[in-house]
């Protein structure tokens, strides 16, 4: 099995703020927004840097999607960052008409996703963003898996033309993909290789994934694990023949079982090639007050979890 290691825990928020910043630097029409959430989003360093590309619009979400719209239609490439409920529930209407109709080239910059927000409770913790996300036409959705990733991720969403949401998290997570790699959009990349099950894994699941490849293996099982970093555009080539080797797969996402990665790979798979498939997600039900670890745990979005919906796919077979 390939060994990935933990460089040290860091906030994939973090990630978004170093990529933001090299953004700007390359690319002088690169803006950004926030709703009085400066530094909960790491955006210090950009408005440091260019405190004429940085606009503070104050708890008005709304408002933010609307003057990022109208910034992309000049020519600039607007970041609008906030807490993921707030950029997705409370700004949907906005989202929809000024931005995906238009396909307006504005970045929704989403921190604080799932339940990994943690004490803050159930009314700032959101697992049904992507759903929500998803259903827009021609909005690319990705969710990476580290610091790394997302810093690279950002940069690549600041290249790309057209509308993103670009979801990541508070909490620190290892952090273990290669730092400055290329990220490219609309690809799944497959960070083990094997026989038995394939694992499809999106952002803080990545982690817990690996892991239980790891358990799997002392067991003599070979897992394949798939990092799904952009969920919209799926690669769906590359899902599929993963599927197609292995007979078996899970799909574990910090999400809730609707409108997630796991109705979207079930929905490719019935098209394409049926297997037994399993399910690692929030279920239907909404976060609560806890510190990131005991809602993963108490959610079941944890490496043991993994292990027990693999082995009961392959029981399937």
């Amino acid at each position: 099995m390939k060994q990935y290691t933990d460089s040290g825990k860091k906030d994939t928020r973090s990630g978004f703020g170093a990529g933001l910043l090299e953004a700007g630097k390359r690319n002088p029409n690169v803006v950004a927004l926030t709703a009085d959430l400066k530094g909960s989003l790491k955006m210090d360093a950009f408005a440091d840097a260019f405190p004429e590309r940085f606009i503070q619009c104050g708890i008005a979400e709304a408002n933010m999607v609307g003057v990022a719209a109208g910034l992309a239609i000049t020519g600039k490439v607007p970041f609008a960052g906030s807490f993921a409920e707030f950029i997705t529930g409370r700004v949907y209407d906005q989202i929809r008409q000024e931005v995906a109709y238009g396909k307006t080239n504005v970045k929704l910059a989403s921190s604080h996703a799932g339940i990994t927000l943690g004490e803050d409770g159930a009314t700032h913790q959101t697992m049904e963003d992507i759903a929500l996300m998803r259903a827009l036409p021609d909005m690319v959705v990705i969710n990476p898996c580290d610091y790394n990733q997302t810093k690279a991720a950002t940069i690549a969403a600041a290249e790309y033309d057209g509308p993103v949401y670009l979801r990541f998290g508070r909490p620190g997570v290892p952090n273990f993909t290669e730092p400055d790699a290329p990220f490219q959009i609309g690809k799944i990349y497959n960070m083990n290789e094997g026989k038995d099950v394939t694992i499809v894994a999106t952002g803080h699941l990545v982690w817990e994934a690996l892991q239980a490849a790891q358990v799997l293996e002392n067991e003599g099982i070979s897992a394949e694990v798939l990092d799904v970093a952009t969920i919209k555009p799926l690669d769906e080539k590359a899902l599929v023949a993963s599927v197609l080797k292995t007979g078996a797969a899970v799909v574990a996402e910090e999400h809730n079982c609707a409108g997630g990665l796991g109705e979207l790979v079930a929905g490719v798979l019935a098209r394409t090639t049926p297997k037994p498939l399993e399910f690692i997600n929030g279920g239907d039900r909404f976060g609560q007050t806890g510190t990131p670890a005991e809602l993963m745990a108490a959610y079941g979005l944890d490496a043991a979890h993994i292990v027990a919906a693999a082995k009961a796919a392959i029981a399937r077979k």
